[in-house]
């Protein structure tokens, strides 16, 4: 509640988007399409990255954390003041889809993040092989969410695919959420 009178005080609309997932599923990737910068060339993040694009009249903070195993424990020192967010799943790796919503499922119960919606982008969709939609919903045990507001959108950080509606439905999201003007 909070929250909500605090964003409907601000002149900026003015949102926190976290940005997490598994290693190697292509978030800085989708950061990097989402800022027109070149997506041939991305490191693994070992730490975070902060990126501010406004769109649609909103400025999105949006916070790339890495997703090494070994990062995953430094991830609740982001969780502060999240408005949304982004969990990136990567369509092609079937074995680590068990491990993903495990991870998810714990930052579903952490109380910093009870007032942030879901977006889950399927990453890699543009990949021969991939999971379906139905295989990644299943998995990530999507349907037994009912703490959060969610979506799940099919997305290539490559070619750019669904990007521009993932972020839609997050500044739409945050319209009736939070922002009373």
């Amino acid at each position: 509640m909070l929250s909500i009178l605090r964003k409907a005080q601000l002149k900026d609309k003015e949102m926190r988007v976290l940005m997490l997932g598994l290693d190697n599923a292509g978030k800085t990737t989708i950061v990097k399409h989402i800022m027109k910068e070149d997506v041939n060339t991305v490191s693994p993040t070992l730490g975070f990255i902060i990126k501010t694009i406004d769109y649609k009249g909103y400025k999105l903070n949006i916070w790339d954390v890495g997703g090494q195993k070994t990062l995953r424990s430094y991830w609740r020192n982001y969780f502060e003041k999240t408005d949304s967010l982004i969990w990136v799943v990567d369509a092609t790796d079937r074995f680590r889809l068990e491990d993903c919503a495990t991870e998810l499922h714990g930052l579903l119960q952490e109380e910093r993040l009870l007032g942030a919606s879901l977006l889950v982008f399927v990453n890699k969709t543009d990949v021969a092989g991939c999971m379906t939609h139905d295989e990644i919903r299943e998995g990530l045990k999507l349907d037994e969410i009912k703490t959060h507001k969610w979506t799940i959108l099919p997305c290539s950080a490559m070619t750019g695919k669904n990007l521009q509606e993932g972020l839609d439905w997050v500044v739409e999201d945050a319209q009736e959420r939070l922002f009373l003007y």
